[in-house]
């Protein structure tokens, strides 16, 4: 049995179940918000609402060597068009979750929001 990497894990489909910022839990949310899907092919994010709305896309960029690991979302659209989002990401088979920074901070290192951090927790969508 092939034991998948994290790059392979991340492929498909996850619907998000869990949002903070800045220290809020649930703040409205434009670029998602429960039950919003975002879809991961090959190196790229795509996040849409129920209808196929694209509200977010872009790519990212993973490091698996560090602890705890990290991901760079850069996105292609929105007010962070081209800015490189460091966070911190934990994953399995069916759960994956991050904290990302605001460009130009460093990459957290905990799974806590204050001012300039944002979470996002997902499990796998199998429509």
């Amino acid at each position: 049995m092939k034991i998948m990497d994290d790059f392979d894990t991340l492929q498909g489909q996850w619907r998000q179940v869990r949002f903070e910022a800045n220290g809020i839990i649930d703040p409205p949310d434009d670029h998602g918000g429960h039950g919003a899907i975002t879809i991961i092919e090959g190196d790229t994010f795509s996040v849409r609402r129920g209808g196929g709305e694209v509200l977010l896309a872009g790519h990212f960029v993973l490091d698996t060597t560090g602890q705890p690991k990290s991901i760079t979302w850069i996105d292609s659209m929105g007010d962070d068009a081209g800015k490189r989002l460091p966070a911190s990401y934990v994953l399995d088979d069916d759960q994956f979750l991050f904290i990302a920074a605001d460009e130009g901070m460093a990459q957290p290192t905990a799974f806590v929001t204050s001012p300039g951090l944002t979470l996002r927790g997902f499990v796998r969508h199998r429509p």
